[in-house]
């Protein structure tokens, strides 16, 4: 099993990034999986960012990032997404992608970092 995050990297703020989270080897289909977003930046704890249902159907956000984070998934290519504009400082962390089935299965990659710096 493997969740693999890419697009991370440094920007400047209010610039922007979208990550993602391929996901590969799940015992059962993608689209069975409540995927979401963590971050945990320096000296702190790892907090929930996004989430999103199996079918897109309902997502949460963290209030620090609602109305400038997106999360959406495409079970095609077994992926989600976490699209983040007006990016600040504060938003510089290294960014997670967590896949949960139930309280069975729980799945984690390995992490991006993101800096927003000028």
């Amino acid at each position: 099993v493997q969740l693999v995050e890419s697009g991370g990297g440094l920007v400047q703020p209010g610039g922007s990034l979208r990550l993602s989270c391929a996901a590969s080897g799940f015992t059962l289909t993608f689209s069975s999986y409540i995927m979401s977003w963590y971050r945990q930046a320096p000296g702190k704890e790892r907090e929930l960012v996004a989430r999103v249902t199996t079918f897109s159907s309902s997502a949460i956000y963290a209030d620090s990032v609602k109305g400038r984070f997106t999360i959406s998934r495409d079970n095609a290519k077994n992926t989600v997404y976490l699209q983040m504009n007006s990016l600040k400082p504060e938003d510089t962390a290294v960014y997670y992608c967590r896949a949960q089935w139930g309280s069975q299965i729980d799945y984690w990659g390995q992490g991006a970092q993101v800096t927003v710096s000028s």
